[in-house]
């Protein structure tokens, strides 16, 4: 019964299948019962002996057919019995060989039948081009079945409805990826600040010898007149009075003695640069003074050592540039000091800060009331005309003594060393070294005094930003925004609606707090306690007051919220109240904008400072400032609900360096301040530039001319003109800094 199973199930009998492959069956069936095969003796392998012993395989299953060639291992119970075989005979002899069997021979295995559930694969003779046409019409025409899917589908009222009624937000564009990080030197220490003291400490100490020294300055720029007109007489054949025509030593000894009454008068200028150069902090007034000096030695040893020059020494153009130094030292002095008057005049001032990457990934200027800390410090600090000369002065002048001792003892004319050392010298030095800063701060700081903001000096100008938050109040300053009446629905008293929309307009932090805090006190009413305080995009505000839902906030917002409003009602700036669903009352605004605030916006769009709406009143969205007011509210950005509170949140975190310190309310002082600092930044940069420019151009001219020893081409009126010509651009540029 067996058997025949198995030739059902695989078509072969057990015996066949063993038959084909050499094997007896009738040596291991003994009384009708199955035997397991006995293990057949291995082939004699004649190759060489392997050092591993013989493994042990585990004996195959039952239903397992072996492959040609296998043996199948007797059980782990036989293992140390033999099993003698069917008709023969144990004999004793170890060394007989068991008989060998010759198999029979092998049949070719029979071919399994092809069933009906396998299917021939059909053979395609498209050709490929054709193919491929056809692949990529059947895309286009899956892409046009995708595209015109939605086709027909129209846009849900409410939708449509949400669209118009909230007010569009401007969104913050992603940051870009930064550039993998480079390997940075490590920073040096900065120096330590200096003391913080009062502003109005600092008033007193910046004004103290001011008029003085603007007397001394007069009377050097007097000097400077003889001085330019001995210089140019020559040059231009001005007439002399009869003993300067007949005697040369005598005008050069009157230009000998002028600038030394120049320079007694400037002394304290003088000895300031000598100063700064021991203190490693050279500056102008350093120049100024090597150039004074070299050029008062040379023109006492011109006689003697030079007698065949014919021309003055270079004490005009000396006496020219310690004038400009002492103007720009009043010019700077007079310019903290204005900026210290006006810091010290409010006692909680408003201070401007550079806030890092506060809005859309840039520098933002933002406007906080507290204390002004660092001011003192910050105003004491080098302006940034400073700190290049600090580098570019100290190589001047080691460029100056080279190229002196090159073109006079390397030339072999060590007499002529004065000459090269005062010529080279008075080049190099530039007349608007301290021009550069302190003319255009000082016409600055007086036109921000007037509006009620100062600048802490450099340290406040040195970095500027690209946009600018703007608030309620900035738009709109307390008196600005005045009530035209008020209107009660329904049973409500007027108490209860004016006290639950004051408390809501007083949690938000909005600008109209001023105008509902007197209207609450008008009425006798007291706040009342909220929860639940939610602001919401569509312009309106939501809390609970002892278990009614409060709505405060413009038409469009009561019309979102499905509040009904009142038939032709024609109410453009005002504030809605609703208490459970049902409209409560009206209070009518009037918005008014002082004559200030469109120019000061202007300026800022004109100098490329891009104005952030951080508004809390939800009337003052970008549509009803273009309508009301035309305002460029294109070039503005507006933000989202949250992103404005948290950009207009008073307890959040600003920059510790000061831009500006403001004593007035609205955006006027804030936006001269702001621009004005931008302006005066650009202004320095490029008046510095120029003024190092000329400094290198002027020495390698001196040194040419020294060289070749033409001093007919270097006179005291050609150096003059040139140092003079190259501190016009510093004269307009100062004058284009306050012009906004």
């Amino acid at each position: 019964m067996a058997k025949d199973d198995e030739k059902q199930d695989s078509g072969f009998t057990l015996e066949e299948i063993l038959a084909e492959y050499g094997v007896d069956v009738s040596r291991w069936e003994e009384d009708g019962k199955a035997k397991e095969p006995p293990a057949r003796t291995p082939p004699v392998d004649a190759g060489p002996d392997l050092p591993w012993p013989e493994a042990k395989h585990t004996p195959p299953p039952q239903n397992v057919v072996l492959f040609p060639g296998m043996t199948a291992p007797p059980d782990d119970e036989d293992e140390d019995e033999e099993e003698p075989d069917d008709g023969d005979e144990d004999t004793g002899d170890e060394d007989e060989e068991p008989e060998e069997h010759t198999p029979p021979p092998k049949e070719k295995p029979k071919k399994a039948p092809v069933t009906d559930k396998v299917l021939e694969f059909p053979e395609d003779d498209t050709p490929p081009i054709q193919a491929g046409l056809r692949h990529l019409k059947e895309k286009a025409d899956a892409f046009s079945e995708q595209m015109f899917a939605e086709e027909g589908t129209e846009v849900s009222e409410e939708t449509i409805r949400f669209q118009k009624l909230i007010p569009g937000v401007d969104e913050e564009e992603p940051e870009e990826e930064d550039e993998p990080p480079r390997r940075e030197r490590k920073p040096r220490k900065p120096p330590e600040p200096p003391p913080d003291l009062p502003p109005s400490d600092l008033a007193s100490r910046y004004g103290r010898g001011l008029g003085l020294l603007r007397l001394r300055a007069v009377l050097v720029a007097l000097l400077c007149l003889p001085l330019l007109y001995l210089a140019f007489a020559g040059f231009f054949g001005l007439p002399l009075p009869g003993a300067l025509i007949d005697s040369f030593q005598l005008r050069v000894w009157c230009s000998a003695g002028l600038l030394c009454v120049a320079m007694l008068l400037g002394l304290d200028v003088l000895l300031g640069g000598l100063i700064d150069l021991f203190r490693l902090r050279p500056g102008g007034a350093t120049a100024s003074c090597f150039a004074c000096a070299f050029t008062l030695w040379d023109a006492f040893t011109q006689l003697n050592a030079m007698p065949e020059r014919t021309t003055l020494p270079y004490c005009a153009a000396c006496c020219a540039g310690l004038f400009c130094a002492m103007w720009g030292t009043y010019s700077k002095r007079q310019g903290l000091r204005l900026s210290c008057r006006t810091a010290a005049a409010a006692s909680e001032p408003y201070l401007v800060t550079l806030d890092h990457k506060s809005w859309n990934g840039k520098d933002a200027y933002a406007k906080w009331s507290g204390p002004a800390y660092g001011f003192g410090s910050q105003i004491q600090e080098s302006d940034g005309t400073e700190r290049v000369l600090r580098i570019s002065v100290p190589l001047l002048l080691l460029g100056s003594i080279l190229c002196a001792l090159v073109a006079s003892v390397g030339h072999g004319a060590p007499e002529r060393l004065p000459w090269c050392l005062s010529a080279c010298a008075t080049a190099s030095s530039g007349f608007s070294a301290l021009l550069c800063f302190s003319r255009p701060y000082r016409a600055l700081a007086r036109r921000l005094a007037s509006s009620g903001a100062a600048l802490p000096g450099w340290s406040g100008v040195e970095r500027v930003g690209k946009a600018i938050l703007l608030t309620d109040t900035d738009l709109f300053p307390p008196g600005e925004v005045a009530l035209n009446g008020i209107k009660i629905f329904g049973d409500y008293s007027v108490e209860k609606v004016v006290a639950v929309c004051a408390t809501l307009i007083k949690e938000s932090g909005s600008g109209l707090d001023k105008v509902f805090h007197d209207l609450l006190r008008t009425q006798g009413a007291v706040y009342r306690r909220c929860s639940g305080f939610t602001r919401h995009e569509g312009g309106g505000l939501s809390a609970d007051i002892r278990g009614e839902r409060i709505l405060v906030g413009s038409a469009s917002f009561m019309t979102l919220m499905e509040v009904p409003l009142p038939q032709g009602l024609n109410v453009r700036s005002a504030v809605f109240c609703a208490i459970d669903g049902e409209l409560a009352g009206i209070f009518a605004l009037n918005y008014m904008m002082h004559p200030t605030i469109p120019p000061a916006i202007s300026a800022l769009v004109a100098n490329r400072v891009s104005p952030v709406l951080c508004t809390r009143d939800f009337n003052l969205i970008p549509a009803m400032l273009r309508q009301k007011f035309k305002l460029p509210v294109e070039k503005m950005d507006f933000p989202a609900v949250e992103r404005r509170t948290e950009l207009s949140d008073p307890a959040a975190l600003h920059s510790a360096r000061l831009t500006a310190v403001l004593c007035r309310e609205g955006l006027a002082p804030f936006s001269e301040a702001v621009v004005g600092a931008k302006r005066l930044r650009l202004a320095v940069l490029m008046t510095t530039a120029l003024t190092v420019l000329g400094s290198v151009i002027g020495l390698l001219l001196a040194f040419y001319l020294t060289f070749i020893g033409a001093w007919s081409s270097l006179t005291g009126a050609q150096m003059a003109l040139f140092l003079l010509a190259w501190t016009v651009p510093t004269l307009l540029i100062s004058g284009w800094v306050e012009r906004y």
